[in-house]
């Protein structure tokens, strides 16, 4: 019982980083722009984290660290696919080679750094409660966060005025610009809030779940959330319950290899993969329904007045 409690808790944790990639990557779609650079913002963000940390001490300037840095390359992305016109896709590739390369110069420093002893986070009498208590209510304060972004995205989306505008701006921009809207600066901002969410996994992987910085520590987790967001059908709660399907998968293979199971530890290692590649399979058998839910305009540029 004790080690299904701590695979739960620890399915919390690894799904954490891969919901807030997603509904960063969410966000992003939502208004039309295709973000294939995730990969490589996380990694800037997890090294920029991680360095704050040490240097500070602090996990809320080591977040903000994250999230500014996701911010600030998700703008050039956003400037170069919104307003100079580049392709979307190709952009996306070279933000996440470039993202790659970069954090791998930058980190060289800190491949054997350590962050500070940090306190552990419970809460009071929750806490306590047996099974229940050592699987969710042992968390960082993060996980609940994430929990709650994912919930607000949700009423932002289909409760708001700013969100019907952001859907109009996904689904058709031409409509969305002769009812007077800036459409341009509302993808722009779209992109730079996905950006941070994006940081903020890329600090939480390097801050909490790991601890520590290794070159291309992130694995591949932000082409998983890329394709999250498709098998969610672009809905937050879809998103949440999807990343803790693959953070299960991901922390499966620690839990047989702590059982002793008997199975070559690449082939446990390639699972949360694995099971990646058969979503996609799935969902894309049925590609009238992908077009059904998918943003009408999403990968296609927008230029006022053409």
């Amino acid at each position: 019982m004790t080690s299904v409690a701590l695979l739960l808790a620890a399915t919390l944790s690894a799904g954490t980083v891969l919901a807030l990639a997603g509904l960063g990557l969410l966000i992003n779609e939502r208004a039309g722009i295709i973000n294939l650079g995730a990969e490589g913002l996380m990694l800037v963000a997890a090294i920029a984290g991680f360095a704050t940390g040490v240097q500070t001490g602090s996990d809320v300037l080591a977040f903000a660290a994250g999230a500014a840095a996701g911010a600030l390359l998700a703008a050039v992305l956003g400037l170069l696919v919104i307003w100079l016109g580049t392709n979307q896709y190709a952009t996306g590739l070279a933000l996440s080679l470039f993202g790659a390369g970069f954090s791998a110069f930058v980190g060289i420093r800190y491949t054997q750094e350590r962050l500070p002893t940090r306190m552990t986070f419970e809460i009071p009498g929750l806490a306590d409660l047996p099974f229940i208590g050592p699987a969710l209510f042992k968390q960082h304060p993060m996980v609940y966060l994430t929990i709650a972004l994912a919930v607000g995205l949700a009423w932002f989306l289909y409760r708001t005025r700013a969100g019907l505008v952001l859907r109009a701006v996904g689904e058709s921009p031409e409509s969305a610009h002769a009812l007077g809207y800036p459409v341009r600066r509302i993808r722009f901002m779209a992109v730079v809030a996905g950006g941070a969410l994006c940081g903020l996994a890329g600090a939480y992987l390097s801050v909490i779940y790991t601890p520590l910085w290794v070159e291309g520590m992130v694995a591949g987790k932000g082409w998983i959330a890329l394709a999250l967001t498709t098998f969610a059908t672009w809905r937050p709660a879809r998103i949440l319950l999807g990343a803790y399907l693959f953070g299960l998968v991901t922390m499966v293979q620690f839990h047989l290899q702590g059982e002793g199971v008997q199975i070559a530890s690449q082939w446990l290692t390639m699972l949360p993969y694995v099971a990646t590649i058969v979503v996609l399979v799935l969902i894309s058998r049925n590609p009238a329904w992908i077009r059904a839910n998918m943003p009408a305009s999403l990968g296609k540029p927008f230029v006022p007045g053409h």
